[in-house]
């Protein structure tokens, strides 16, 4: 199977550096299952400036980023049936089940926004996707780019080694997921629930499923509807 492809377009590839290099993504990397690349979005542009933005058409504050540059940068990485992602304030909000339709995908092209955002042709005749991590600001969209690449890359089949490890998650199965306990058995007074000591298997599902409920009914009303 080939390996699942990633590009991020981004006026600063070394806020990635740090993340490319640890944990899981690291690991998936050297196991051969992913492939990520950063690629700087002014090495596109025409000017000596290495300009990627100018003021907005109508007037207002801040700068837009330009469609050149960032047509020419999708269009450099870009292979047949590749999902270009625009990380934007406007887009679905990830969810798992969006993390695991992109994992299933050939090839992953974000774009990262800055500034105020991003010329609209680009989200109209450029971006096949556009993807949100939550109703708030921040400085640019590399962060939010790499949120969606962990949440995708863990759901890449031997990523995680055990095919099982994410098959009980939050959200998996459209709720929280229930409380873990380890070892010692008694800490500070706190001890751990007597039924998951007990070796009854079917018990231990059983509370672990009605916990899941009821921490959901808690929280999270709103995933049993």
């Amino acid at each position: 199977m080939e390996p699942l492809r990633i590009d991020v377009i981004t006026i600063f590839p070394g806020m990635l550096k740090g993340f490319l290099e640890e944990s899981i993504l690291k690991r998936a990397v050297e196991k051969k299952l992913v492939t990520v690349r950063t690629v700087d979005l002014r090495q596109f542009t025409t000017d000596k400036h290495q300009t990627t933005d100018d003021r907005p058409f109508g007037g207002g504050p801040g700068m837009v980023m330009k469609p050149e540059p960032l047509f020419k940068a999708v269009e450099s990485v870009r292979t047949p049936g590749a999902r270009v992602v625009l990380m934007t304030p406007q887009g679905r909000r990830l969810e798992q089940a969006i993390a695991a339709q992109l994992a299933r995908e050939s090839h992953l092209i974000f774009v990262c926004g800055h500034y105020e955002g991003v010329d609209e042709r680009v989200r109209t005749h450029l971006a096949t996707d556009e993807i949100s991590i939550g109703d708030y600001v921040l400085t640019n969209g590399v962060l939010p780019a790499a949120v969606v690449v962990d949440a995708v890359v863990r759901l890449v089949p031997g990523v995680l080694g055990n095919e099982g490890a994410t098959s009980e998650e939050s959200f998996t199965e459209g709720m929280l997921e229930y409380p873990q306990y380890t070892r010692p058995r008694e800490f500070r007074g706190l001890t751990v629930p007597e039924v998951l000591v007990s070796g009854d298997h079917e018990e231990i599902a059983r509370w672990r499923r009605e916990a899941s409920e009821r921490r959901t009914r808690e929280r999270r009303p709103d995933l049993l509807s």
